[in-house]
């Protein structure tokens, strides 16, 4: 809340030309609700999320300047609380060669449709495995970014003092593997200092009619790891979150009667380059290979292909402690999406898929979306997962099928 405070703050009291040219108020009401289907969550209740929502999202510009500030405050049911929530609240300076953009914001890289390589940004999993709008699956980070549009390319810059880890599913509400069940746990984010401040930069530019980019970032996976204080009969788990290094690039044009995306990254440990320590994750390639296409007026399908390569494998095996899970040398995972709409666009039918070759696993998710007006729109929808092993990543949560409702006023 303090982070929160200071960023109000700082953009309350940043530099503007008195007498805005361009303020705007908008916002929404919203109710989202998810039920699970298959069975009791392991706390007891059926309600994944229950929950009422009011957005404000405040615009002002002026000359080079623009302000933007996104709120949200809302009731949860399954928790039983009331809570303000900062989404996006920043300052903009325009120039003719390069912007400048300070506060929180949401930041999306990479070509990737629900599978990350580049787009090293936080992420809620929960908020998507239980059924909010797609939008809440992207959190903010706090921090700075500089556009600089030189005539031979564009790069983007950005600077996060505050490490921000993605949210996964709640192990009161979800069925999540625990390898360790019992044992207390203590989470260890990376200190708030300089040599801990995470540094991204993107390059991108267009070549021959394809949309060119290459990455970089150094800062701390998001996803943590465990640390026992002792590996034969552990007392205690430290979560913690490794440093790593990402080098990317992608590509994306039209080819096929289509449109081709084809994106990498390397994943490189910082702090176990060797792979010989079991409890940081090894080094890893990523691939990724995704087509679209419209196949007739208002259907359009997007398919893609994702892979982990970890290296250093065999170290990785030899030193795994007995019990834990194995995982894969490479990891695949395909994924397709189907869209129809019908009654002049005012009705959406969409399925979004994952299967995963070598974990055999999958998730399902259909949903229907009604606009009833501008201003109104519904949604039904279903999150379902199964697997054949416990500890894959939709197969553990194959006790969690939920389906979801959600109803906004848009103002």
């Amino acid at each position: 809340m303090k982070r929160l405070f200071l960023l109000l703050v700082f953009i309350a009291l940043a530099p503007q030309p008195a007498g805005a040219s361009d303020i705007s108020v908008h916002g929404f009401v919203q109710g989202n609700y998810s039920v699970g289907t298959a069975m009791d969550n392991p706390d007891g209740g059926s309600f994944k999320l229950a929950e009422e929502r009011l957005q404000l999202k405040l615009d002002a510009s002026s000359g080079p300047f623009h302000v933007l500030v996104k709120g949200d405050a809302f009731y949860g049911h399954v928790e039983n609380s009331a809570r303000l929530e900062l989404r996006e609240g920043y300052i903009d300076y325009t120039a003719e060669k390069w912007d400048f953009r300070a506060g929180r914001q949401i930041i999306t890289w990479g070509l990737g449709d629900l599978l990350f390589i580049n787009d090293v940004f936080p992420k809620d999993y929960e908020a998507f495995f239980s059924g909010r709008p797609l939008e809440y699956l992207k959190k903010g980070v706090d921090g700075m970014k500089l556009g600089v549009y030189p005539d031979f390319a564009s790069f983007d810059i950005v600077v996060v003092p505050f490490f921000e880890p993605n949210r996964f599913p709640d192990p009161k509400r979800y069925s999540v593997f625990n390898p360790m069940p019992g044992i207390p746990q203590d989470e260890k984010e990376p200190a708030t200092n300089l040599e801990n401040t995470e540094v991204a930069l993107r390059a991108y530019r267009d070549i021959a009619g394809f949309d060119a980019a290459v990455y970089f970032y150094r800062g701390f996976s998001r996803q943590p790891s465990v640390m026992p204080d002792n590996l034969m009969a552990p007392t205690k788990l430290t979560l913690f979150f490794p440093m790593l290094s990402v080098y990317g690039a992608s590509l994306q044009g039209r080819a096929l009667d289509g449109v081709i995306s084809l994106e990498t990254g390397y994943y490189g440990s910082r702090q176990d380059g060797s792979g010989t320590n079991p409890m940081m994750p090894n080094s890893q390639l990523k691939y990724l290979v995704g087509y679209q296409r419209q196949l007739w007026e208002d259907f359009s399908i997007g398919m893609q292909y994702y892979g982990e390569y970890m290296l250093d494998y065999a170290e990785y095996r030899d030193t795994l402690p007995a019990g834990f899970p194995r995982e894969s040398e490479l990891h695949q995972l395909a994924s397709v999406r189907l869209t129809q709409f019908l009654s002049h666009q005012t009705l959406r039918l969409s399925l979004f898929a994952f299967y995963s070759p070598s974990e055999d696993d999958y998730m399902l998710n259909p949903e229907v979306k009604y606009n009833f007006s501008d201003h109104v729109w519904a949604a039904l929808g279903a999150n379902v997962f199964g697997g054949r092993k416990r500890t894959s990543q939709f197969g553990q949560l194959e006790s969690d099928d939920n389906i979801y409702a959600q109803l906004r006023y848009e103002f």
